[in-house]
C-alpha cells in the first residue's frame, strides 16, 4: 500500500465477537489512536475457516461470498487474527476459483491486512511505553508464521516496549494443538501438543503469554489453567493498548 489510509474495515472474527472482545476493542482504539477511522461493518459474521477445515467447501463459500458483500469499498480490512486473515487473503481466492465472483473476491483478498502488520508495514506505529518493567514470552500461531509471514511485525512491536522484556520459546514455530475441529478430533494428540507449548511457556520464566491469535491463547491459557499455572495470556492489541495508555 502506497499511502497512509484515513479509513479502514475492522473484522473482528468469531472468537473475539463472543470470548475476547476486549481484544477487538483495542485493536480498534490502537487503529484510531493513529488517526485512521474505523468501519465494523454489521452484516460480518465467520470468515468461513471452520466449515472450509472441515470439509464443506460449499457451506465456506456461501460464508465468504457474504463476507465480500459486506465490506464493498475500497478500504482496508484489518483483522486481528493471523489464521482469519490467512483465510480472508490467500483461500477466498482458491473457493471461487470457477466463480463469477472471483475477480471481486480477489479485490477483497488483496485488501486485507493482519493487524500488527498494518500498523508496522502501513503505520508506521510508533509506541512510548509507560508501563512497569516485566517479561513476557511469545507465541506464534501457524497460519500467522507459515501463511501471512507477520510475525516479526508483531515482535518488533514487543521490541519497541522499552520496559518489555521478550524471551523467545525454544520452539516458537511448533503448534499449539488447537487447529480448530482438530482439537476435537483428535483430543488426545492435541492434549500431547498444548503440553509441549505449555512446559516452553514455563522454562521461559516469563510473567506473561503474548500471541496474535485468540483460538491459540483459549487452547494455551485453557491447559495452563487445567494445571494452575499462573501465567495469563492475552491478545497483543490488549497488552500494547494498556502500555502506552500507562
Amino acid at each position: 500500500m502506497s499511502s497512509r489510509p484515513d479509513t479502514v474495515y475492522y473484522f473482528g472474527t468469531c472468537l473475539i465477537d463472543l470470548a475476547y472482545p476486549e481484544a477487538g476493542l483495542a485493536g480498534i482504539e490502537l487503529l484510531q489512536r493513529e488517526g485512521v477511522e474505523v468501519i465494523f461493518p454489521q452484516g460480518q459474521s465467520c470468515c468461513g475457516q471452520p466449515a472450509y477445515n472441515s470439509g464443506f467447501p460449499a457451506e465456506a463459500k456461501a460464508v465468504a461470498r457474504q463476507q465480500i458483500k459486506a465490506f464493498p469499498k475500497d478500504y482496508p480490512i484489518i483483522v486481528p487474527s493471523g489464521s482469519c486473515a490467512g483465510m480472508l487473503k490467500h483461500h477466498y481466492p482458491k473457493m471461487f476459483a470457477d466463480d463469477p465472483d472471483l475477480d471481486a473476491a480477489r479485490r477483497f483478498s488483496s485488501r486485507v491486512f493482519e493487524l500488527t502488520e498494518f500498523l508496522v508495514r502501513v503505520l508506521k506505529i510508533k509506541l512510548e511505553d509507560r508501563g512497569k518493567p516485566i517479561k513476557v514470552t511469545w507465541h506464534s500461531s501457524c497460519h500467522a508464521t507459515r501463511e501471512m509471514g507477520i510475525i516479526e511485525d508483531s515482535k518488533s512491536l514487543i521490541r519497541q516496549l522499552k520496559n518489555v522484556e521478550l524471551i523467545e520459546l525454544q520452539n516458537e514455530r511448533e503448534c499449539c494443538g488447537f487447529g480448530g475441529t482438530f482439537s476435537i478430533k483428535q483430543p488426545a494428540i492435541s492434549g500431547a501438543m498444548v503440553k509441549d507449548k505449555v512446559d516452553d511457556i514455563r522454562q521461559t520464566g516469563a510473567a506473561l503469554l503474548l500471541s496474535g491469535d485468540c483460538g491459540c491463547l483459549m487452547n494455551i491459557s485453557g491447559a495452563m489453567a487445567y494445571q494452575a499455572i499462573p501465567i495469563p495470556a492475552r491478545h497483543i492489541a490488549e497488552f500494547i493498548l494498556e502500555r502506552v495508555n500507562g
